[in-house]
């Protein structure tokens, strides 16, 4: 049993929704927003999945948390949850968290990493390449162990946009897999 949480259009949100949709072991349980009105929302509603918008306070305070408990949750994933999560989250649901960077972890990642200012800071350095990690969630942004990584080849011409549309496929393309194969592993 999951849940997701996000704060914005959900599209790598949608890929494991439709991943799980009629997976034998593996139920999405909820999706949750910080952000009234994600498009993230419509999206759970399109796969009949619940979903919940909760606050900034909701989320420090430890009410979210014991929602989450009381949902029996057996991971947690981020799919562009644009919040870092606080370390009573990551003592209650230890080595059960999941998120996934729109970089090659270590390199662009950390505070005010996110979206698009992680593919132009790697336009801005000529990258090579760039690519996707999954990591387990510690208290810091994006410095938990890493589970996996993909990558691809980058073109002198590619301007951030289409950095941005190389790695989101392959974020599509690999998050809802790397999931499942966490959860045989571990649970």
């Amino acid at each position: 049993r999951i849940i997701i949480l996000a704060s914005g259009g959900g599209s790598d949100a949608e890929a494991i929704l439709h991943y799980f949709e009629n997976h034998n072991a593996v139920e999405v349980t909820a999706v949750a927003s910080n952000k009234p009105g994600a498009g993230v929302l419509q999206r759970a509603e399109k796969f009949g999945v619940d979903s919940f918008v909760f606050s900034k306070v909701e989320l420090q305070n430890g009410s979210l948390l014991e929602s989450l408990k009381k949902l029996n949750i057996d991971l947690i994933v981020l799919a562009g949850f644009l919040q870092l999560v606080p370390e009573s989250f990551v003592k209650a649901f230890p080595n059960r968290i999941l998120n996934i960077h729109p970089s090659l972890l270590p390199a662009f990642g950390g505070k005010g990493m996110y979206g698009m200012n992680v593919h132009k800071a790697v336009k801005e350095a000529k990258s090579k390449s760039s690519g996707m990690s999954v990591h387990v969630v510690n208290e810091k942004f994006d410095e938990g162990a890493l589970l996996f990584q993909a990558s691809v080849v980058l073109s002198p011409s590619d301007s951030p946009d289409d950095i941005a549309a190389k790695v989101l496929k392959l974020e599509h393309q690999h998050y809802p897999f790397v999931i499942e194969q966490f959860l045989k592993n571990q649970l």
